[in-house]
């Protein structure tokens, strides 16, 4: 699909340069960042398939139980 933005004369520059140095079109620069933008904002997609992770592990021990929970305790979300 074709389309038309407006995004700042500085931003432009910066993907033009990057287009170039990764051997991308424009087009193929921008499509990438967006889909990346829109995976990072999609919690319920990420929550899903952590999920669908855990969901085949086996149960864990209480030692390994204890020390994760440590972890994600001291861990900045």
């Amino acid at each position: 699909m074709k389309t038309a933005i407006s995004i700042p004369d500085d931003v432009f520059k910066d993907a033009e340069r990057l287009a170039r140095r990764l051997g991308h079109s424009r087009s193929q620069l921008y499509s990438r960042a967006l889909r990346e933008f829109v995976a990072r904002h999609e919690p319920d997609h990420v929550t899903a398939m952590l999920d669908e992770v855990c969901a085949g592990e086996p149960a864990v021990d209480g030692f390994v139980a204890r020390a994760g929970r440590r972890v994600m305790e001291r861990t900045e979300w």
